[in-house]
């Protein structure tokens, strides 16, 4: 008697799924409120239209994208050292008989 395969074939949402990460694409589930409900999906619209999508991404990572990271060289640049003094006396300390 041959043996029985007990493996199942992929759901229909499964390999929907599937075909979706083949070109690239990633299933978001939000929870906004009923009056914001039109709003992001007009976004996710104008991210999904390749006419708009390059502007919407611009102005939507300007908005509410992460700081770009610096580094401690470009702080240092930036900082306000106005009123600092930065000069260092030459006292090289107490003497010491060796």
């Amino acid at each position: 008697m041959p043996a029985k395969s007990t493996a199942k074939p992929p759901s229909a949402v499964a390999e929907h799924r599937r075909r979706l990460r083949s070109r690239g694409l990633q299933r978001v589930e939000v929870q906004v409120r009923g009056e914001d409900a039109p709003l992001v999906r007009a976004v996710a619209a104008a991210l999904a239209d390749p006419d708009q999508a390059g502007e919407a991404r611009a102005l939507l990572r300007r908005r509410f994208g992460p700081e770009p990271t610096r580094s401690l060289k470009d702080l240092l640049a930036a900082a306000p050292l106005d009123d600092i003094d930065l000069t260092r006396s030459r006292d090289t300390g107490r003497a010491i008989d060796l």
